[in-house]
């Protein structure tokens, strides 16, 4: 993770333009922890949002999220697929690699 020190925390709920959405993993700073952390629902999103495809939700439905996260100021978006695969996101499009964590790995193994 980032040099940073900060929380990663699970199924996260930020409050997005389209209502409430819950990001499967975040990673949060512990600045940012601390603006959100009584919060019910995060009114900034944490640095990084992480989606999983999983059966029940559509690209489409991941797209929006990711663009949502972007929006709700999250410096990066990772998407991962049902092989493991990962893709990263910043407000300019999508990266080769992280910038935040750039020694995360293109492909987790099982």
């Amino acid at each position: 993770m980032p040099t940073t020190k900060g929380e990663v925390m699970p199924e996260c709920a930020i409050n997005t333009s389209d209502g409430i959405k819950v990001a499967d993993v975040v990673w949060c700073s512990e600045e940012r922890f601390t603006q959100i952390e009584d919060e019910v629902s995060a009114s900034i999103a944490p640095e990084i949002c992480v989606e999983v495809k999983s059966s029940g939700n559509t690209l489409d439905e991941i797209e929006f999220k990711k663009n949502l996260y972007l929006e709700a100021q999250a410096l990066e978006v990772w998407l991962c697929n049902q092989q493991g695969e990962m893709k990263f996101y910043n407000q300019q499009g999508e990266l080769e690699q992280s910038l935040l964590v750039p020694n995360f790995p293109k492909q987790i193994k099982r």
